[in-house]
């Protein structure tokens, strides 16, 4: 409640994962200048990047806008929490446990078989998932960074997709998709900081997808955002080391083997 107006659950988990991806982002921001940590230089993602950060401000406000906009009507068709807390609805937190959990496997398994079709598809490729790879070298607010069409398939899409399927009321999914969101934006943000609790209890991180932004990287790594099971199950999982590079930092080296294939 603020000042004396209650605001609904279904409003706020339309609104708090846009308010926590840029904040989250802008926490990176501040950071992203201590290049003992970064995997790429200051000067590679200003040179190497294809398109301007301004640009890539806009394209994440435009797809945020359409998430805003279909989890409005999700939520109307769904109906309210006050609904569900009138009926009597509790759920323990093993059944909140097991939504999240469920939730996370179908938000992975769409995002691989759509991922990877975009990648495997030249006319997709070419005219649609390109436009992520546009940032050679990732950093944080980019992580939404996509065309229109993929933010759909892949995001809006895939997030319906994993709060229907999993049960979780819109209350619950205020925490699940702020999760989310922050999980994206690590995974993007080009830090390999010390004590990151993403880098250690997720193979699937910052340098995990760093590796499919590069050349030799493009054709592996697809999973996205929780766990790298697809990628192992479908051999499209590639091994990387990380290590100092000259003149501070770090570098993820994808493996010899794949690299000569």
């Amino acid at each position: 409640m603020i000042m004396g107006y209650q605001i609904s659950d279904e409003l706020l988990g339309t609104f708090v994962p846009i308010v926590v991806y840029w904040g989250y982002s802008g926490i990176y921001c501040l950071l992203e200048w201590l290049e003992d940590y970064r995997l790429h230089s200051k000067q590679d993602e200003d040179e190497k990047n294809l398109v301007s950060k301004w640009t890539v401000v806009k394209g994440v406000l435009c797809q945020q806008t359409v998430q805003a906009l279909v989890a409005t009507l999700l939520f109307a068709v769904m109906g309210s929490d006050d609904e569900a807390a009138g009926s009597g609805q509790r759920h323990s937190l093993t059944v909140l446990a097991v939504q999240f959990i469920t939730a996370m496997v179908i938000l992975d398994t769409w995002q691989y078989f759509m991922h990877r079709f975009m990648h495997q598809n030249k006319f997709l490729y070419k005219h649609i998932h390109s436009q992520h790879h546009r940032l050679v070298v990732p950093y944080a607010y980019g992580a939404l960074y996509n065309h229109p069409v993929e933010g759909l398939l892949l995001d809006t899409v895939g997030g319906a997709l994993s709060f229907l399927l999993s049960g979780m009321s819109p209350r619950a999914s205020i925490f699940f998709f702020s999760f989310a969101t922050i999980k994206t934006v690590d995974d993007h943000c080009g830090l390999w900081l010390p004590g990151n609790p993403f880098h250690l209890f997720f193979k699937n991180n910052t340098a995990y997808h760093d590796i499919h932004h590069q050349l030799y990287g493009s054709k592996y790594n697809f999973s996205q955002p929780f766990f790298v099971t697809w990628d192992r199950i479908l051999g499209t999982y590639m091994p990387y080391s990380l290590e100092k590079r000259r003149g501070g930092g770090f570098e993820a080296r994808p493996a010899k083997e794949f690299k000569d294939d």
